[in-house]
């Protein structure tokens, strides 16, 4: 029985790797998301268009929804999303 919860703890231990390695890819390509979206901000202004588009937010939901192979549910997304986009209207 201990070697059996010992194997379990072990295969815990290792999935928390992957997801430590998850996670910092994350924050990269969430940081890399940030640069591009202020790159657009400085843009905006030379072709007069407003900072804040809620079209194109819907356009980003939709497309989120459109390539969700789950298991997070399309409204899990749009919330993690809402809160990214919020971040992003701050910087």
């Amino acid at each position: 029985m201990a070697e059996h919860t010992e194997d379990v703890q072990h295969k815990i231990a290792e999935l928390r790797v992957q997801i430590d390695e998850v996670d910092c890819r994350i924050v990269k390509l969430i940081n890399q998301r940030a640069e591009l979206a202020l790159a657009i901000r400085e843009l905006k202004p030379k072709v007069n268009l407003g900072l804040y588009d809620p079209k194109r937010e819907e356009e980003i939901f939709t497309r989120l929804s459109a390539c969700n192979g789950g298991p997070l549910y399309d409204d899990n997304l749009r919330e993690i999303y809402e809160a990214i986009l919020h971040v992003m209207k701050e910087l």
